[in-house]
């Protein structure tokens, strides 16, 4: 059993199978890899720029992590791909997360006719294009503004394995063989198995997140780069369809959630009557809409509540009561 690193000179931001390996590893090795932000680098330009507000310290942390941008095709910036021994067509990959670091900052955004849950829709109502920026050097929470306080939980949105199919493909859409699951409760202590369909797997990851709610409402969790340290062991013949995982948890330390609730015959459109509604009892503390927004997409969790119940839908988005203080 051996230990690698993998660093970010080894970025890839499509899936395709034909990428050469980065790194080859035998089953029951453990590789560290070093992650960027989703944005690759993006925000940290920006901050670069002066177009990020903030305080002054933490718009210099970001500055200081700016790099050029990169040419070739957009999409997450992934680690790898690691070639694994002896993987093969219908195996699994069983990858177990041992530890997930965070840099120093993150950043959650929101705009207009982006990719949110909400973003057409509040953008009638004057949604402005907003970034925020999160201070992560207590590694264990992290302040929204005083008196509203996230506890921190790390975990990759990215994890996957490349698919048959030749590509190039993107990599915002989730496959069957992972990719872009922003699954929250993959934190350390869960392990994650992937179908194999091609020699070797070829497996990345990338998209590290400090916290997130489940949906990933406004389109970004707390973002940041960090680094990622995982044991790949291989399950022979396992014959998966779509990816599957085990949790020690289902994500969330409150005491005591306050949750509104969409009806609808569309289960999309009863998600954004849940989430607008919330959205206002936020706005009813003082935040902006894009504050609320972005706040949401951080630590609101999504949530199924009866999928049975003809001709509507039940959606349910639960707001944790205890990130304010005194409350």
């Amino acid at each position: 059993m051996s230990e690698h690193s993998l660093g970010t000179d080894s970025i890839h931001t499509v899936w395709d199978n034909s990428l050469p390996p980065a790194l080859t590893i035998r089953p029951g090795d453990t590789v560290s890899f070093e992650t960027l932000d989703a944005s690759d680098g993006g925000v940290a330009r920006r901050a670069v720029a002066g177009e990020l507000t903030g305080a002054a310290e933490l718009v210099a942390l970001a500055a200081a992590d700016a790099f050029p941008q990169r040419e070739g095709p957009r999409g997450h910036p992934l680690t790898g791909p690691v070639f694994v021994e002896g993987a093969e067509s219908g195996d699994a990959l069983q990858i177990d997360i041992l530890e997930a670091r965070t840099a120093d900052w993150g950043w959650t955004g929101c705009r207009p006719n982006g990719i949110g849950l909400l973003d057409a829709v509040l953008a009638e109502e004057g949604l402005q294009p907003y970034t925020h920026l999160w201070d992560l050097r207590e590694r264990t929470h992290t302040d929204f503004r005083p008196g509203i306080r996230l506890p921190l939980a790390p975990f990759p949105g990215v994890m996957g394995v490349a698919p048959a199919a030749p590509g190039p493909h993107p990599t915002a859409p989730p496959r069957q063989v992972g990719g872009n699951m922003d699954i929250r409760q993959l934190v350390a202590g869960s392990t994650l198995f992937l179908p194999v369909e091609v020699p070797g797997a070829l497996f990345s990851v990338g998209d590290l997140h400090a916290a997130q709610g489940d949906g990933e409402l406004s389109g970004t969790g707390i973002e940041c780069a960090g680094q990622v340290t995982l044991r790949f062991r291989l399950e022979r013949g396992a014959g998966l369809t779509t990816p599957e995982f085990i949790t020690p948890t289902q994500g969330g330390t409150s005491t005591r959630w306050h949750a509104t609730t969409g009806h609808h015959p569309e289960l999309m459109t009863a998600a954004r009557i849940a989430l607008r509604a919330l959205l206002h009892r936020l706005q009813a503390r003082g935040l902006t809409l894009e504050e609320a927004y972005v706040l949401a997409s951080a630590c609101v969790d999504l949530k199924i509540s009866q999928i049975v119940d003809a001709p509507n839908y039940t959606v349910s988005a639960f707001l944790p009561l205890d990130i304010f203080e005194g409350d």
